[in-house]
């Protein structure tokens, strides 16, 4: 049994900060309490904030081996499949210089308060094993959405398109082909109807950008996400560009949406309107997406959003809400037993110093790596300072 005692804990799915004890067994919390508790395993969290780890929604790990390349070239040349200048570097990098770069950044992600994140996985069932090995003895959960060439060629056997998508998945936890400019209607159905048969997530990008959605109104009198809602997929990854209708029907369908606006700002393609997602009520995440242009740092990600959210639209937005995005918000989406406190969750949390008087403007703002004191993800003490 380990005992957490003394700390500003940020309980249940509203992240409200109690002075309470927080007391874990089997990698379950137990309980809260204000009482001591006798046990041997303890962890003084005064002067901290115990916090749910936090949860990478969307993140393109690979690219790991492609750090600050390319910068200044269109979004197209660097990274539209299957000739992006990414998608060369892939091509050309050994197996054993990808994994090292992909082990780098998951342990990056562990000592800044990351314990989950969603990988968009290039390289079909080779890319989820290279992933799946890099990850052997590093205590990070990952979710991997697989895809492979097929799904990119112009006229492919849609009978080999299916059986390459069920092969997928059965080592995957989903599928995540780039975006609609890149593949058939008839492909996009099988991706979405494959993860629908087994309970597995479909995502796809969409409107990262004005010009794809212009050329998908162009080509078939529909946005980019009306036709991805159509087709199926349950998790839409961008949406920095909305055409009139797009977030109506986003909220009306209940899809959530991973913002990434380190990504976007880095390549230059807009402002995510995240108090437009938030007045539709569209359960938003946070994801750093392509290593190749941003750390997979929550932190830097939380901080940015919230003033880049405040400064575009000149009004306050809560950091609290910012916070959700990268824990309860995820949570919730991609249906996982972490991302808040709560009894009989895992005890996958943070203790981080409190830095300030607002607990979650004291995470956002003004924590660094060194700052957190510990992280446990399924009640294991991962590291300890």
């Amino acid at each position: 049994m380990l005992v957490i005692e003394n700390g500003l804990v940020l309980w249940g799915r509203n992240l409200n900060p109690e002075k309470i004890n927080l007391v874990i067994e089997d990698g379950i919390i137990q309980y809260k309490t204000t009482q001591k508790i006798p046990s041997q395993d303890k962890i003084d969290a005064q002067g901290c904030i115990v916090a749910p780890s936090l949860i990478n929604s969307h993140v393109h790990i690979g690219d790991s081996v492609a750090m600050d390349v390319g910068d200044g070239k269109s979004i197209a040349d660097i990274v539209k499949p299957p000739h992006g200048l990414k998608h060369q570097i892939l091509s050309n990098s050994s197996q054993d210089d990808l994994i090292t770069a992909m082990q780098r950044s998951m342990k990056d992600m562990l000592y800044t308060g990351t314990s989950t994140f969603v990988d968009y996985r290039e390289g079909g069932i080779e890319g989820i094993k290279s992933l799946q090995k890099a990850g052997e003895e590093i205590p990070i959960t990952k979710i991997i959405l697989g895809r492979d060439d097929i799904f990119f060629e112009k006229e492919p056997s849609l009978s080999k398109v299916k059986k390459t998508a069920r092969k997928l998945l059965k080592h995957c936890d989903g599928l995540a082909p780039s975006g609609l400019g890149e593949i058939s209607d008839e492909v996009a159905f099988i991706i979405t109807e494959e993860c629908r048969k087994q309970g597995k997530i479909a995502s796809i990008h969409v409107a990262e950008y004005e010009q794809v959605q212009k050329n998908s109104w162009e080509a078939t009198g529909k946005s980019e996400v009306k036709r991805a809602l159509d087709f199926g997929f349950d998790l839409l990854i961008h949406l920095t560009s909305p055409m009139e209708g797009d977030l109506l029907e986003v909220s009306t369908k209940k899809v959530p949406i991973v913002s990434c606006p380190r990504s976007n700002g880095a390549l230059a393609v807009g402002i995510p309107p995240i108090m437009e997602f938030k007045n539709f009520k569209i359960n938003t995440l946070l994801g750093t997406d392509n290593i190749m242009f941003n750390s997979p740092n929550m932190f830097k990600e939380m901080e940015f959003a919230l003033k880049l959210t405040r400064g575009f639209y000149k009004k306050y937005f809560s950091p609290l809400e910012i916070l959700k995005m990268a824990t309860v918000n995820a949570a919730n989406a991609l249906n996982l037993n972490s991302g808040f406190l709560e009894e009989g969750r895992l005890a996958d949390l943070m203790i981080v110093k409190k830095i300030s008087l607002n607990p979650w403007l004291s995470l956002i703002n003004r924590t660094e790596s060194k700052n957190i004191i510990c992280l446990i993800i399924k009640g294991n003490i991962i590291f300890k300072r």
